[in-house]
C-alpha cells in the first residue's frame, strides 16, 4: 500500500456518518445540539420552541423553520470527538417533509432513533424506521425524556419489538421517571450513573458513578431510595430472560438494536451514548454500483448527489448539491467525470455546514458530506467518479405524492421567475411537479407527500422568487409511473377518475382518486406496468 493510500485508509477510518430519525417533538434536534456540545462545535444549546423566540436549532437555516419552530429540510453537521470525524445527517421529524428523510437515509452508514419515553414508538418513527430496514443499516435507539413521566421501560421495549419487528439489546437501565429519575444502571459496567441536571441543558456536568455491589449497597439506597431499589433490582433480574444478548454483528447488519435511556435536555446519557455508539459503528462501507461494490479505501474518488438546495444563502441566491463521498479522497477543484452529464466537469466551492454557516473545504474523505455549487446540471442521484471505469451508484427512490394541486400564477407577467422558481424547487425534490400529458407548462400540477409542504412551496416562490401563487386542490390520492416503453399513453383505456401526466422528463404517469381504479386500468389494458415509485 502506498503512503497516500495509508493517509486516505486512516483518514476514512476515522469517519462515521449517521442520521437521526424520530416522531416529531421527541428530542432530536436537542439530541443533536448536544453531540454538537461535546464535539465543541458549538458552546451553547439553544432549543426550538415557538417563531417569538430569537434562539433558534443549530440544525434550523430556512426561514419557514425558524418562523414555525419545525425542521422542514435536512441539515448536515460535521464536528470531532475523541479522535472521530463525525458527520451528522439531521432530518425533519414532522412526517410532510418524510420523502426528505427518506433520500438522507441513503447517505447515511447508520441511524440514530430517538424516542419519547412517554410516548414509546409512533406513526413516523415507523416510516422512517421502515427504510432503515431496507438499508440493512444499524439502528441505535436513544429513550429520551426519562427526566419527565415516562411509560414502563419493558413497555417501551415491548413496543420497539412489536412495532418495528427489531430484537432489542438495553445498554443501560433507567432508575424511575420524572421527578423520580434517578440515573441509568449501566449493565457491562454493573454500576447505576446517578442522574444530574445541567444548568438549562448548556453545561457539562460530571455524574456519580457507583458499583452495584453489596458493599456500596447503603450509597446505593441513599441515591435511589428503598422502593427504586427494589424496583431495579427486579427489573435486572427479568432484564436477562426479557431482551437478547448483545452481539455487534447482528448490530452492524441492522437485525438488534442497542436501547440508551437518557435526557437530551439536562444532557444526562448523551456523552454515554455517543461513546458507545462510536465503538460499535463502523467506518463508511462500500456502495452497489452498476460494476459492483464500490469500496470505500480506494485512491478512486467517487460520490452521489442526495439532495440538492436553493438559496441556502438570500445573498448568494445559489444552488447546492449536497454529495456523499463513497470513496477516495475529495480535494478542492479536482475535475471529475459526471456520469449522468456524460463529462468532466469541476466541483467548485466545496463547503461543508453547521446550518446557514458555511465554511470552504479543501479536503474530504469517504463518509464525509460536502456542498458543491451546482450551475444548474446536477440531479439527485447522479454519480461523479475520477476512475478509470464509469458507472452508477444505485438510483434513490422517488416516492410517491399522496397529495396535489393545481398552481396558478397571480401575476402572469411573472411567469420566467415562476418557471425558474417551480422547477429549482422541483429538482430539490421538495415537491414533484407534472404537466397535463398534451399541454406545456401552462398547467402545472404539484405533488407531495404532505400538504404541509404546498405551504413550504407557496412561502419560498414569495420571499425567494417574488411570485404569489393560488393552489387548487385537486381529488386524486394515487400516482403510478408507466413502465412499459412500448406503450403509447393516448390510447390507455382508463378510468372516470383517472388522469394521464407527465413528469419533467417527460415520463408519463397516471393519476387516480380511487385505489381499486388501478386494477381495472391494469385489467384493461394488457401488459400494462405500473410502478409506485420512480428512480432519481
Amino acid at each position: 500500500m502506498s503512503e497516500i493510500n495509508k493517509e486516505i485508509t486512516k483518514e476514512i477510518e476515522k469517519r462515521r456518518t449517521f442520521a437521526i430519525i424520530s416522531h416529531p417533538d421527541a428530542g432530536k434536534t436537542t439530541l443533536t445540539e448536544k453531540f454538537l456540545l461535546y464535539g465543541k462545535a458549538i458552546n451553547t444549546a439553544g432549543s426550538v420552541k415557538g417563531k417569538k423566540t430569537s434562539k433558534h436549532a443549530v440544525s434550523d437555516w430556512m426561514e419557514i423553520e425558524k418562523q414555525r419552530g419545525i425542521s422542514v429540510t435536512s441539515s448536515v453537521l460535521q464536528f470531532n470527538y475523541d479522535g472521530f470525524c463525525i458527520n451528522i445527517l439531521d432530518t425533519p421529524g414532522h412526517e410532510d417533509f418524510s420523502e426528505d428523510t427518506y433520500r438522507t437515509l441513503m447517505a447515511a452508514d447508520s441511524a440514530v432513533m430517538v424516542i419519547d419515553g412517554s410516548k414509546g414508538v409512533e406513526k413516523q418513527t415507523i416510516k422512517l424506521f421502515k427504510v432503515c430496514v431496507l438499508r440493512h443499516i444499524p439502528i441505535f435507539t436513544f429513550i429520551n425524556k426519562m427526566d419527565r413521566e415516562a411509560n414502563d421501560p419493558f413497555d417501551l421495549i415491548e413496543d420497539i419489538e412489536n412495532v418495528l419487528g427489531i430484537e432489542t439489546c438495553p445498554i443501560n437501565w433507567p432508575i424511575g421517571s420524572g421527578k423520580d429519575f434517578r440515573g441509568v444502571y449501566e449493565r457491562g459496567e454493573n454500576a447505576i450513573t446517578t442522574f444530574m441536571a445541567t444548568t438549562n441543558g448548556q453545561k457539562e456536568v460530571d455524574s456519580e458513578k457507583i458499583e452495584w455491589k453489596d458493599e456500596n449497597k447503603e450509597e446505593l439506597l441513599a441515591h435511589i431510595g428503598d422502593e427504586l431499589f427494589e424496583k431495579l433490582s427486579e427489573d435486572l433480574e427479568l432484564l436477562d430472560g426479557a431482551s437478547a444478548e448483545y452481539d455487534l454483528a447482528r448490530i452492524r447488519k441492522g437485525e438488534l438494536t442497542p436501547v440508551f435511556f437518557g435526557s437530551a435536555l439536562t444532557n444526562f446519557g448523551v456523552e454515554n451514548f455517543l461513546r458507545h455508539f462510536l465503538d460499535m459503528t463502523s467506518s463508511p462501507l462500500a456502495r452497489n454500483s452498476s460494476i459492483g461494490e464500490i469500496s470505500p479505501i480506494s485512491n478512486d474518488f467517487s460520490a452521489f448527489v442526495f439532495k440538492i438546495q436553493a438559496n441556502m444563502n438570500k445573498a448568494h441566491r445559489d444552488r447546492i448539491a449536497f454529495m456523499r463521498i463513497v470513496s477516495g479522497q475529495f480535494k478542492a477543484g479536482m475535475e471529475v467525470f459526471h456520469v449522468q452529464g456524460n463529462k468532466k466537469v469541476k466541483l467548485s466551492q466545496p463547503q461543508q455546514m453547521m446550518a446557514e454557516e458555511r465554511h470552504i473545504v479543501e479536503t474530504a474523505y469517504a463518509g464525509d458530506i460536502i456542498g458543491v455549487f451546482d450551475p444548474g446540471l446536477f440531479s439527485i442521484g447522479d454519480t461523479f467518479t475520477n476512475a478509470k471505469e464509469k458507472f452508477e451508484f444505485e438510483g434513490i427512490p422517488t416516492f410517491a405524492p399522496e397529495h396535489f394541486a393545481r398552481v396558478r400564477q397571480i401575476d402572469t407577467m411573472k411567469r420566467k421567475q415562476f418557471v425558474k422558481g417551480i422547477n429549482q424547487i422541483a429538482q430539490e425534490g421538495a415537491i414533484q411537479i407534472f404537466q397535463e400529458f398534451n399541454t406545456g407548462m401552462e398547467e402545472i400540477i404539484v405533488g407531495v407527500v404532505g400538504v404541509l409542504q404546498f405551504d413550504v412551496l407557496k412561502f419560498r416562490l414569495e420571499n425567494e422568487y417574488n411570485v404569489d401563487i393560488r393552489l387548487e386542490p385537486l381529488p386524486y390520492e394515487y400516482i403510478r409511473w408507466v413502465e412499459n416503453d412500448d406503450i403509447d399513453i393516448n390510447h390507455i383505456s382508463g378510468t372516470s377518475d383517472m388522469k394521464k401526466i407527465k413528469d419533467l422528463k417527460d415520463n408519463p404517469l397516471l393519476l387516480f382518486v380511487n385505489p381499486w381504479s388501478i386494477n381495472m386500468v391494469l385489467e384493461r389494458n394488457e401488459g400494462l406496468k405500473l410502478s409506485e415509485f420512480g428512480t432519481n
